[in-house]
């Protein structure tokens, strides 16, 4: 490493795009400029890779040179512009987002990007290897190792000029100088505003997104309990709606479950409500007592915490579970996670919910009836339809199709017992199949939970009575 002067990488078509000298001449070049930009690109890369196999190498101008006389040869392109456009290739315009992604370089903190590293690695180690060696690990709980480590590591780096970490990627909060001043942090509301509409909105708003992560919460929180409790999702909204008007007149913020705070509970082997209860005081004394401590938190640790909770929430393992489910399962899950990722919560969820519909749709109509022919050998054909819980009007098209293929002189017994709800529409279909069946000589038993009718006169009048 010594001897080595300077790392040279390959910028063209990763920082700098190729493209941009002929699209600064496509005024000159026309609507073809851009098959031209890009066949010119081909021909250089398939001109290095010959002349490497060939071993007879030229510089790398001389290629583009030779490969942009092609390529003008190619697209019939006026040959007084090579100059122009060898010129231009030598100021090639960057992609749009590189500037930007370059700019992000400036936010990299080394003091911060290592502890959090590290702390991440002490998190894996110490869930993969330690916790299964000793008790003492068990009992000790990672989390609480890697923030004291980042204390620890604030405390050293401080005053050095690479890995001292700056206050801006600390834990922040306020630090009250005595019992009044902290009674002080607390403000009651402004209840002028009240008739504001635009607190309407953000109250509705923040309430919606509040109740769908604290569900989220809920579901990952009974899915980490080694005991598979169920949490009371109707109790859980309703605490977190008095937890917030409370919250809110004393000027506080809006509260929700928080699945770092609940999967610490489970890692501390907590199995009732008092768990929760013990760890909100347990916080309210450390914001009181210890807010100078809690301030040399580094964020990055903090950040390591939530990257493993996540991990074990969405690990491989469960992607894979869920393909095995079949795509009904699959697709919206999937999608809600990619719509929480790359969107934002309220977006997943919705998206998720919406392909959930379309894949409940798309079985309620695979699942109207079940047909069944008894004795096919037999002289007189016997068929057995046996309709849903539910049949909506979804499943019109199926069961119409099933009706219309019933042979004649056959004998259908249609079992409506376990038919909750029948949408008006396939009882339409029903009385318009039985003027069908008359003509066809098809004798229809209609099943009924308390009563057998053979080829009633009216199915409006039957199902009205008896739903």
């Amino acid at each position: 490493m010594k001897n080595i002067k300077a790392i040279i990488f390959d910028a063209y078509g990763t920082l700098f795009d190729v493209n941009s000298a002929a699209e600064k001449c496509k005024d000159k070049i026309g609507s073809k400029w851009e098959g031209f930009a890009n066949y010119w690109r081909t021909t250089q890369l398939e001109y290095t890779w010959l002349r490497s196999l060939m071993n007879r190498h030229k510089d790398f101008w001389q290629v583009t040179e030779d490969s942009l006389d092609k390529s003008m040869k190619a697209f019939d392109i006026d040959t007084s512009m090579k100059n122009e456009l060898l010129n231009l290739y030598k100021v090639l315009s960057p992609f749009r987002e590189v500037p930007e992604i370059l700019k992000t370089l400036n936010y990299i903190h080394p003091g911060s990007a290592l502890i959090g590293f590290i702390g991440l690695g002490l998190l894996l180690l110490w869930d993969i290897v330690l916790t299964k060696k000793s008790k003492v690990f068990q009992i000790i709980q990672g989390p609480l190792v890697a923030v004291v480590m980042g204390i620890v590591f604030y405390l050293v780096t401080k005053g050095n000029s690479l890995f001292s970490i700056a206050e801006t990627h600390l834990v922040s909060v306020p630090i009250p100088k005595d019992l009044t001043s902290f009674i002080g942090q607390f403000s009651f509301p402004n209840f002028s505003a009240i008739t504001n509409p635009e607190v309407w909105v953000v109250a509705f708003t923040i309430a919606l997104v509040a109740s769908l992560e604290t569900l989220l919460c809920v579901e990952a929180t009974d899915k980490l309990d080694p005991h598979k409790n169920v949490t009371p999702t109707n109790r859980e909204l309703l605490a977190q709606g008095t937890g917030n008007i409370i919250s809110g007149l004393i000027g506080g913020l809006p509260i929700t479950q928080v699945i770092v705070r609940s999967s610490a509970n489970i890692q501390s082997g907590g199995k009732s409500k008092m768990s929760a209860i013990f760890h909100g005081f347990l916080l309210l004394i450390s914001v009181m007592l210890i807010p100078n401590l809690l301030n040399k938190i580094p964020l990055s640790v903090l950040a390591a915490i939530l990257l493993i909770v996540g991990y074990k929430l969405a690990k491989p393992a469960l992607f894979i579970k869920m393909y095995k489910l079949g795509w009904k399962q699959f697709l919206p899950f999937t999608i809600t996670v990619l719509g929480i990722v790359f969107i934002d919560l309220l977006y997943g969820i919705g998206l998720g919910l919406g392909v959930g519909i379309v894949v409940i749709l798309i079985k309620s109509y695979q699942n109207s009836h079940f047909l069944h022919k008894e004795c096919e050998d037999c002289d007189e054909v016997k068929i057995k339809m046996t309709l849903a819980e539910e049949v909506t009007f979804f499943n019109k098209g199926s069961i119409l199709n099933e009706l219309n293929n019933i042979e004649e002189n056959a004998q259908l017994e249609l079992d409506v017992r376990k038919t909750r709800y029948i949408d008006n529409d396939i009882v339409e279909i029903l009385d318009d199949f039985a003027i069908k069946a008359k003509e066809r000589n098809i004798n229809i038993k209609l099943v009924a939970e308390h009563e057998e009718i053979e080829n009633p006169t009216s199915y409006i009048e039957f199902f009205k009575l008896s739903m």
